[in-house]
């Protein structure tokens, strides 16, 4: 063998060794996670697009409507862009993993400028966060101009006081309330806190904008300190709408009314016990919180799905029935809603009249509500060890 062809030999292995490592170290340095789609986010809005018809849909689904798997990154992205409006935000209701005819991604693109954009359902914030996600894997860098709109558009939305509406831009209705409702608050904070934590997901997001949007958390954190509801002095829990303006509880929807939100506390609770180092005030309102939830707990209750005939409403067709029972192994149970100054579990029909019993709401509202909840049971089983780390030397609410 000729020493020329030694050599290259002697060269030739340790470059096909580095090659090989470099290689592998980039396949490990993405977090498993980021090759594979987080389709729960997204299953609030695929289920109104497939089981909840509305008419102003700018495309139905199609019978049998075929879907991407969850690890086809790109072609779910491509779905994401192809629903993004030109002011950066996302409608809601669509599915993102269905795998649209040529006739509805044509429909898409025309609609582009129709800017009924929201947060509701779980909308804008986890498109964003999707987008990030395969950019991370991917470098394609149509889907970081997207995420970057998309945080612009929220930015964009947020009220002076901290708070965001439902939808953005504003409409004449409750929508301009600032909402908690379907964790829109939370989950746009959640986002953002992600960003600020410096999660590389979001490497690519520019110095300038990374301040901004640090300054909207802190706005959206003394937004929620502020509208903490305090009844006579006692802090509880968080209402689903506030008024923009005056941040005093408001009705939403008909059946919605002003009240204490156990359900759509939760998240907030959560997002507030996530923060490193709290100060004081995310400390008491976290206390009183916590101290609201075992306050509002009931006992020995279930609520019991039993049969009945189809009821044909024009909002859905109801195909069973919910009754309160007594059970006295049930684990504790919260109401969605609770009455301001009084604390009763609150329920509500289509007709705004206020009730106290879920026998006395009409069938198509309790079968197609849900007016009770185990979430809070999540908080405080979570609690001794936020309060131990974070609080040990604060005094308890109610202690």
């Amino acid at each position: 063998m000729s020493f020329k062809k030694i050599l290259l030999q002697k060269i030739a292995l340790p470059a096909a060794w580095i090659l090989l490592h470099c290689f592998a170290f980039a396949q490990t340095s993405i977090p498993a996670e980021f090759g594979i789609i987080d389709t729960a986010i997204f299953q609030d809005a695929s289920h109104h697009w497939y089981d909840l018809y509305e008419k102003n849909r700018v495309i139905q689904p199609r019978a049998r409507q075929p879907r991407y798997k969850a690890t086809d990154l790109t072609s779910v992205a491509d779905n994401i862009l192809l629903y993004q409006k030109n002011n950066g935000g996302w409608p809601k209701n669509y599915d993102m993993l269905a795998i649209l005819t040529p006739q509805q991604k044509d429909s898409l693109i025309r609609d582009k400028n129709v800017l009924n954009t929201t947060f509701d359902n779980r909308t804008t914030y986890s498109h964003i966060a999707c987008l990030a996600k395969i950019y991370y894997v991917t470098k394609i860098e149509k889907y970081k101009e997207a995420a970057l709109k998309g945080l612009d558009y929220i930015m964009d939305a947020q009220y002076d006081n901290g708070g965001w509406p439902q939808y953005f831009p504003l409409e004449k209705n409750y929508s301009r309330h600032i909402t908690y409702n379907d964790d829109a608050f939370a989950g746009i904070m959640l986002l953002l806190k992600d960003i600020i934590e410096e999660k590389p997901q979001y490497d690519f997001i520019d110095g300038r904008r990374r301040k901004k949007l640090k300054a909207s958390f802190d706005k959206g954190i003394k937004c929620i300190l502020k509208t903490q509801i305090n009844d006579a002095g006692k802090p509880t829990a968080w209402c689903q709408q506030y008024d923009e303006i005056s941040l005093e509880p408001a009705w939403a929807r008909a059946f919605e009314p002003p009240s204490i939100c156990n359900g759509e506390s939760v998240e907030v609770v959560s997002l507030l016990m996530s923060i490193n180092n709290p100060g004081p005030e995310i400390i008491n309102a976290v206390q009183n919180a916590v101290a609201w939830f075992k306050e509002s707990e009931i006992l020995e209750t279930r609520v019991k799905v039993i049969p009945a005939p189809d009821l044909v409403t024009p909002y859905k067709i109801s195909k069973s029935d919910r009754v309160v029972v007594h059970d006295s192994l049930a684990p504790p149970i919260w109401t969605r809603y609770y009455e301001l100054k009084t604390h009763r579990p609150l329920f509500c029909n289509r007709d705004s009249k206020v009730v106290y019993s879920l026998a006395e709401v009409s069938r198509e509202r309790r079968d197609g509500y849900t007016w009770y909840t185990y979430a809070p049971q999540k908080i405080l089983n979570e609690y001794p060890a936020w309060q131990q780390k974070w609080a040990k030397d604060y005094n308890v609410p109610g202690k």
